[in-house]
């Protein structure tokens, strides 16, 4: 079982990896004017120290769920399904593809050439947009899945952000190429 807090029930939303963003700001606000250390001065330490914790807790909440890559990735924790430094499987095809950028890439760190890291660069974009694509339907529609179908969709947007962050690597060397020509 996970250990972190279970952010979606801090502020009474389900579990949604499309939540209603403007909800989320509302009930952040209302819970930052709720736990504000100035309301609570002249209350007990105990209690100075509870709103201090629940302050603590809305701001972690809302810097989570209010960025869709954070959300994702805490999505997948509280199911368990990332663990930090452990070497995740990816599909063979996929890693083929990613053999065929690295290797384009090596190409150019030997030879830079503007026409061939545009060409990468397109591919790499046409493989995000792909992916993007792809996993759209099954995160709008997660939070309406029934509970046994969750675990299978869960596993699809976990293939999703171990491809996708396999992919911010590469377009984050050949950015780095970028601003070297």
């Amino acid at each position: 079982m996970p250990d972190a807090p279970d952010y979606f029930s801090f502020y009474g939303l389900p579990e949604s990896f499309r939540p209603d963003e403007a909800a989320l700001k509302r009930l952040y606000y209302a819970k930052s004017r709720e736990t504000h250390p100035d309301f609570h001065a002249t209350s007990s330490p105990e209690n100075q120290a509870e709103m201090l914790r629940q302050a603590t807790l809305n701001t972690d909440a809302y810097r989570t769920l209010s960025n869709a890559d954070h959300r994702m990735a805490y999505l997948l924790r509280q199911h368990g399904l990332l663990e930090e430094g452990k070497q995740e499987q990816l599909p063979p095809d996929f890693l083929m593809d990613m053999m065929d950028l690295n290797e384009q890439l090596m190409e150019l760190e030997m030879e830079p050439d503007a026409s061939a890291q545009a060409k990468v660069s397109a591919e790499a974009q046409a493989l995000a947009d792909t992916l993007d694509a792809g996993i759209e339907p099954v995160l709008a529609g997660y939070e309406q899945l029934p509970a046994d179908h969750r675990p299978a969709a869960l596993q699809q947007i976990r293939t999703y952000y171990l491809k996708k962050r396999y992919l911010l690597r590469i377009q984050q060397q050949l950015a780095t190429f970028a601003a070297r020509s």
